[in-house]
């Protein structure tokens, strides 16, 4: 008997509390929005989920929610869900990366923090000794990880000086930083 009503009819027996009005909602619309859900969040169960909530929350608000096209407030209402399914997903993984962050701080101890603080400012202290070209070389080598062919053509120097330029920082850097070296 449902299955031959307009969706405006539908929505005016889903106002009143019919449950088969709902259930026939159900079955014109969850395939639409589970598709419109897993095109976005590319995960099934998820997007199932995703299309229960709007179901559920249809029902629970049947009687508050002005419903002028049903098949326009299904979709926006799957694109909002998304939408905020994603960002709560977002949130989720910079929480997860902010705790790893902090473990990895934790499991440093203060004596190697301040190490490695010493041996940043020793690094770049030799980096402003050098010539320019020869830090911006090792630098864009070592810093950045570009390859010898990209830098030659960025400074418009040969491969080969490129090379002459990053053995020559290697070599100071070894020649400055030797008491920062340690066998483990």
């Amino acid at each position: 008997m449902t299955k031959f009503l307009t969706d405006e009819q539908l929505v005016k027996q889903l106002r009143e509390g019919n449950k088969r009005a709902f259930g026939e909602i159900y079955d014109r619309y969850w395939y639409k929005l589970f598709c419109i859900s897993y095109h976005q969040v590319g995960s099934r169960e998820e997007s199932e989920e995703l299309v229960h909530d709007i179901f559920e929350s249809l029902w629970n608000k049947r009687s508050d929610t002005e419903i002028r096209n049903l098949a326009t407030y299904l979709v926006i209402a799957m694109k909002y869900r998304v939408t905020n399914f994603i960002k709560s997903q977002i949130t989720w993984r910079r929480y997860q990366e902010y705790l790893i962050l902090n473990k990895i701080q934790e499991t440093y101890s203060t004596d190697e923090i301040v190490q490695f603080s010493d041996l940043s400012r020793a690094v770049d202290e030799v980096m402003r000794k050098l010539p320019e070209k020869t830090s911006r070389v090792f630098q864009l080598s070592r810093f950045e990880n570009r390859p010898v062919k990209d830098i030659a053509e960025e400074l418009n120097i040969s491969e080969k000086a490129v090379e002459y330029h990053i053995t020559k920082s290697l070599k100071a850097l070894r020649e400055n930083l030797w008491m920062y070296y340690s066998s483990n």
